[in-house]
């Protein structure tokens, strides 16, 4: 069985070229879908993956209506190919079908493992340049030093809660746990708190 898909980004755009292409292709089904999200938010794509079986092909207009990157390209192709479904893209000529076709993926896909490499090279040169400058890397912390030595003066007081504290500085209360652990904060102030009889 040949199965299309079609995608346009907005409701402004006009999906009736795609779907005349993948008619003259001899698609016997199509799913059609307006998105611009994620694979996760695409549910005409999932549910198209989920119907094709072994020995159809699959067919789209163009590679970009399919994925929004060469890494779910690669992904979405290989997954096919290993249930051995065939895969055509009507503008760039590709079957993987044909020994060509599967040449390009192989291809494809080898530039996909560059790109990854080539960003995490980036990123740990990134780290080790800033911390050569004396900056740490990662997510600024969520409570400064000022706050959790305000949060701890807090606690000191035995009518304060931990949830109230932590509502006051807008994070959660394992946050506050963490940040004043991690300042050395003894964990006394829940031992000073009268127990409730």
């Amino acid at each position: 069985m040949i199965i299309g898909y079609a995608r346009v980004s907005t409701q402004d755009q006009n999906p009736q070229l795609q779907l005349d292409a993948l008619s003259v292709a001899g698609c016997e089904q199509v799913f059609h879908e307006t998105a611009t999200g994620t694979f996760r938010d695409r549910p005409e794509l999932i549910a198209c993956l989920r119907t094709l079986r072994k020995g159809d092909a699959m067919v789209v207009w163009k590679l970009d209506r399919l994925a929004r990157s060469l890494k779910d390209l690669v992904e979405i192709i290989h997954d096919l190919n290993g249930r051995d479904v065939g895969f055509r893209s009507l503008t760039e000529s590709i079957d993987t079908t044909s020994s060509g076709g599967r040449l390009v993926f192989h291809i494809f896909g080898a530039l996909a493992e560059f790109e990854h490499s080539l960003i995490r090279e980036r990123t740990i040169a990134g780290l080790v340049a800033a911390r050569a400058r004396g900056r740490k890397g990662g997510r600024k912390p969520a409570m400064s030093t000022t706050d959790v030595r305000k949060a701890a003066a807090m606690l000191s007081d035995p009518k304060i809660t931990k949830a109230e504290v932590a509502k006051h500085f807008g994070v959660s209360r394992v946050t506050l746990n963490s940040s004043l652990a991690r300042a050395g904060v003894p964990d006394s102030s829940v031992a000073t708190k009268p127990v409730p009889v």
